[in-house]
């Protein structure tokens, strides 16, 4: 059984002597090219999440099914109109600092410089899903508001209630549905935030403990 060992232990001295190496700036290149492909892909999915909602309006049902009089019978038309062009404006400046961000990781330099882009990187990630949130909850929270202080809700949304029905009670029931509606539909979307972007994070989160690892 012994000599069995010994042997055991020989070949797998003789094995590991003849496995390739790889040296530091291997490690160090690996790790770059990593995080470079990691980087890229986010500024890719953050291009097709600004132009694919886009695309609905080339569907000929969903365009004929959007109802556009509605802000305006709400009072909500001018700040749905602001919170617009600021969110255009905002996610065009995230989709250019992701592609400042992979151009420069894509630059081969020292560990510790690529340490430093990977943070900056997961921190301009982290804002974006913030803001995205945030501002699914500001146009839920306008459309609220607009409900709450319209005069004539129900004609306001085109809805006509058969039988007696009580107005002001109907009207609250309506405020309650989209509340829930905004917070069910925010924590979706987090969830597919954290799919997309979460997972391609941690990767570069792993990519830096690695290279810290490497420097210590």
């Amino acid at each position: 059984m012994m000599d069995e060992l010994d042997l055991l232990k020989k070949d797998w001295q003789r094995r590991e002597q003849e496995m390739p190496r790889l040296t530091f700036e291997q490690i160090h290149r690996m790790i770059w090219k990593k995080s470079s492909s990691v980087v890229r892909w986010i500024f890719y999915i953050s291009i097709i999440e600004f132009i694919a909602p886009h695309l609905l309006y080339l569907i000929p049902s969903f365009r004929s099914g959007m109802n556009y009089d509605v802000a305006g019978s709400l009072g909500i038309k001018v700040p749905l109109i602001i919170l617009t062009v600021l969110q255009y404006a905002v996610a065009l400046y995230f989709i250019l600092q992701f592609y400042k961000r992979y151009r420069e990781i894509s630059v081969l330099d020292s560990a510790g410089n690529l340490m430093n882009r990977i943070i900056r990187t997961r921190k301009t990630v982290k804002n974006y899903v913030v803001f995205c949130l945030s501002m699914i909850l500001v146009f839920f929270a306008v459309f609220i508001g607009g409900m709450v202080f319209s005069q004539d809700l129900m004609e306001a949304l085109q809805l006509h209630p058969q039988g007696e029905v009580d107005p002001e009670r109907l009207k609250w029931v309506v405020v309650g549905i989209m509340a829930v509606a905004g917070v069910v539909f925010t924590a979706v979307m987090g969830g597919i935030y954290f799919l997309l972007y979460g997972l391609l994070t941690r990767k570069l989160h792993q990519n830096y403990k690695d290279l810290r690892r490497m420097e210590a």
